[in-house]
């Protein structure tokens, strides 16, 4: 039993785990991921599985070669295939006597605030009672409105949602590189990213035939769990073993990289350190923010898809940083149709001109800027009746008044960086 009890989320991609031509379930590795998983819970960790593989395995099932494009062939596949990978990983865990639950999610179960803390409350159940929770996204379900886009999102508001120490994503490189280490010597691995915002690597992978994801995926995904406070690890699929070895390492080392640690290394400096006993598998590894989003922020700006935008001035934009409410006179326009209660973005508009009067102020060289998000009390069509108005005018514009804000301050939130909440 450690000292430290970890949470520590595994991302499994479809590549990982299901072979590309055959669309059999590779076992050997599937047996490598639960011994590994063995280990750390017997070690005293949580862990959750993100696991992809439903379409591929409904592939094999069914004898069909190729994923087909057509939506509803796709989820029948999914449901095939997710019963047959639940079985599977319930066996391998049964010979361990590890007990598995299956966690099916779309955007939808975790829009409402309610449910999203439900759903909190069940991994936590789950822990406590030393079962192992497997997490897809819902295919069989969801729709392109309601999908996280592809399971290294997933995995990240995943991890977000546990309050996880580590995500893993799983992946067919050792790590990060410079270059694609493919085709270019030069290529140097990228073992430690301080500030993802800096990041240079190749990222040109785009994933495989059964998959929806590539490197590109993961750097969004190491984005979201940095964000929350998550150190996030890329590391070969192939070793499953590496994730053990790298927590272990990182437990002796503490969380916090030293300051002389470098971001990257040439491969022949760390293939001649490797040879130290005490040195973990190549990975790269994303340091967590030193100031990581509240979970109910997190929650704002990633469980839910906005459903319009909101333009404030920079006013009103100064007055929420400030934690004041937003005001119907800081408003400028509204685009999208939404109703009450659901998300929007928010986008500060710069100072309006004479000609910018007639409401046009999106075509008068004016350089738009998404903040946050915020949970509306009024839906797209009252905002603009509203927009601009002193909230005592309210009740007159509307015949109503539910509340004198647009949103409530605890319902926004603000994004750490420009594209770190896109979609």
């Amino acid at each position: 039993m450690v000292s430290e009890r970890l949470t520590i989320v595994i991302k499994l991609g479809t590549s990982s785990i299901v072979d590309e031509r055959t669309h059999e379930p590779i076992l050997s590795i599937l047996t490598l991921i639960v011994e590994t998983v063995a280990k750390l819970h017997k070690e005293g960790h949580n862990v959750v599985l993100v696991s992809s593989g439903a379409v591929g395995v409904g592939l094999r099932r069914m004898d069909v070669e190729e994923r087909p494009r057509h939506l509803p062939r796709i989820q029948a596949l999914a449901a095939v295939g997710q019963c047959r990978l639940m079985s599977l990983w319930d066996g391998l865990f049964a010979h361990l006597r590890l007990p598995v639950a299956q966690i099916l999610l779309t955007r939808n179960d975790i829009a409402d605030r309610t449910q999203y803390i439900n759903a909190q409350n069940t991994f936590t159940q789950l822990f406590d009672m030393g079962v192992i929770p497997v997490v897809n996204e819902n295919d069989t379900l969801a729709v392109s409105e309601i999908k996280f886009g592809d399971n290294d999102t997933l995995s990240a508001i995943t991890a977000a949602m546990v309050r996880a120490d580590y995500l893993f994503l799983m992946t067919d490189v050792d790590c990060l590189y410079t270059a694609n280490p493919r085709t270019n010597p030069d290529a140097c691995p990228i073992e430690v990213v301080m500030d993802i915002s800096t990041l240079e690597a190749d990222v040109s992978s785009a994933g495989s035939s059964l998959g929806t994801g590539g490197m590109s995926t993961k750097i969004v995904a190491a984005k979201l769990g940095t964000s929350a406070g998550v150190t996030t690890i890329i590391t070969k699929s192939s070793k499953p073993g590496n994730v053990h070895a790298i927590v272990n390492y990182l437990q002796r080392q503490g969380h916090t990289p030293t300051a002389t640690e470098a971001v990257t290394k040439s491969v022949e400096s760390f293939e001649a350190a490797s040879s130290s006993q005490t040195l973990p598998p190549l990975h790269t590894r994303f340091i967590p923010s030193d100031n990581p989003i509240q979970s109910r922020s997190f929650w704002l700006l990633h469980g839910m898809k906005p459903r319009g935008t909101v333009y404030l001035d920079h006013g009103a934009y100064s007055a929420l940083q400030k934690k004041a409410s937003l005001l119907p006179a800081g408003v400028l326009g509204v685009e999208g149709h939404f109703a009450q209660q659901e998300v929007v973005r928010l986008v500060v508009i710069g100072k309006l001109s004479p000609d910018s009067l007639d409401g046009d102020f999106l075509h008068h060289g004016q350089e738009p800027k998404e903040v946050g998000r915020a949970l509306v009390n009024y839906g797209s069509i009252e905002i603009e009746r509203i927009k601009g108005h002193r909230s005592t005018q309210i009740q007159t514009l509307l015949g109503y008044a539910d509340s004198e804000y647009v949103a409530l301050r605890e319902n926004i939130a603000f994004l750490q960086n420009d594209d770190c909440a896109r979609g």
